[in-house]
């Protein structure tokens, strides 16, 4: 089962964070950059999904299915708003990093959530960790 938030945390919060008090009607007041406030979980998890099926030719079978298990709890976690925004945006920011092939980038992400978010991110981490490692040792197309 997964483990509860940390108590200072609190419930999650319903705008981005470190948003100007009631922004109404203003949302780029609130946040410069709307896109990165509101990442839509499709976002995060079709290139991370990607990733996985360009592994599937040379990683182990079940290998792949364990990162895949572990792609649909978080994608389960996003569904059922268990991600705060935090976490949220740093997830982006791996998967860009990620698709520009800046390995140690993305792998600098990870080790910030598993630090900052360990209760929020440790049940399906260690499956993105696994696919950055994996992707990262795809043979490129020379």
């Amino acid at each position: 089962p997964a483990a509860p938030p940390p108590r200072a945390l609190g419930p999650p919060p319903q705008g981005p964070v470190g948003a100007a008090p009631r922004a109404e009607g203003r949302p780029s007041a609130a946040c410069p950059v709307p896109e990165e406030c509101s990442v839509s979980a499709d976002t995060v998890l079709a290139p991370l999904r990607a990733a996985l099926d360009a592994c599937r030719a040379t990683v182990q079978k079940q290998v792949c299915n364990d990162i895949g298990r572990r792609l649909t709890v978080l994608e389960d976690a996003w569904a059922q708003g268990k991600l705060s925004a935090p976490v949220r945006k740093r997830m982006n920011l791996l998967v860009q990093e990620l698709q520009q092939q800046h390995w140690d980038a993305a792998d600098e992400i990870h080790r910030s959530l598993m630090v900052d978010h360990v209760n929020e991110v440790s049940q399906w981490m260690v499956g993105v960790k696994r696919l950055i490692a994996e992707t990262r040792d795809l043979p490129t197309g020379e």
